[in-house]
């Protein structure tokens, strides 16, 4: 049963014409930001190790959160404000001394970046079943405001470096670190040390859009039924083993000398 839609339409295979409830993508952005200088929020722990270090080496960076906020835009319908705020842990090989064996602590850091999409208007309020409304409770309902998505790699270490504290920003964020963020570190965030501070350039890649639930009518050629079996191997390990290609891109990594100079 493979029925693939191609983009046109072939009246002799649509069935029927049936209305889904799904979610529309009504404006969209993409961005490349270089993240300059960042300072890094130690545990006590970790800045025990900062403060006797000589050099620094970035291992690797992850985004453990980001908080996303939307608010409309004031004299502007149907615009929306999606406000990100991005939570990155960076693992750091530390050097107290010249050939010497690593330590490797964690920093935390925020980033926030706003930007200005379109969701189109709707002032309704969707009540439904499956939220266990009864009328002498507080209601339960949703609102058709656009819903942000927000889509980010992990990013790119680009630079990382020991600085002076009166170099640096000031590290710890207004409204302090979420408990849910601290309990991903070990030991507790203080206030920023006077003695040495650490600070990073990352590379990270988004996408932000902006959608809203919608009713759409689309084509059906027919129920999806699956064609493929399941099943439950009870092959012999070893006949498992031999029917699995040889890495030989493993052993012999390829050439890509031409792709690289491109």
């Amino acid at each position: 049963m493979d029925k693939k839609f191609s983009g046109s339409f072939d009246n002799g295979r649509i069935k029927e014409a049936v209305c889904i409830d799904t979610n529309r993508v009504y404006d969209s952005c993409a961005d490349k930001d270089c993240l300059s200088d960042l300072r890094l929020m130690f545990t006590d722990k970790a800045q025990c190790i900062i403060d006797k270090a000589s050099s620094v080496r970035c291992r690797g960076a992850e985004v453990i959160n980001a908080c996303v906020t939307v608010d409309s835009v004031p004299f502007n319908r149907g615009c929306y404000s999606v406000d990100i705020t991005y939570y990155f842990k960076v693992l750091i090989d530390v050097y107290s001394a010249p050939c010497s064996a690593p330590e490797t602590v964690c920093g935390l850091t925020t980033f926030t970046k706003k930007c200005i999409l379109y969701g189109s208007e709707g002032n309704v309020k969707v009540f439904t079943s499956d939220r266990h409304n009864e009328c002498d409770k507080i209601p339960h309902y949703s609102s058709t405001a656009p819903r942000a998505k927000v889509q980010v790699v992990d990013p790119i270490c680009l630079d990382l470096r020991l600085c002076s504290p009166k170099d640096c920003f000031d590290c710890m964020p207004e409204k302090g670190i979420p408990h849910s963020i601290e309990a991903l570190f070990d030991g507790q965030f203080m206030p920023c040390s006077d003695e040495k501070a650490v600070k990073v350039t990352l590379g990270v890649f988004t996408i932000v859009q902006l959608e809203r639930d919608v009713q759409m009518l689309i084509p059906a050629y027919d129920f999806c039924v699956p064609t493929k079996e399941c099943c439950v191997d009870t092959m012999d390990p070893c006949d498992t083993f031999k029917k699995i290609h040889f890495p030989v891109d493993e052993f012999f990594p390829p050439n890509c000398k031409n792709e690289c100079s491109k």
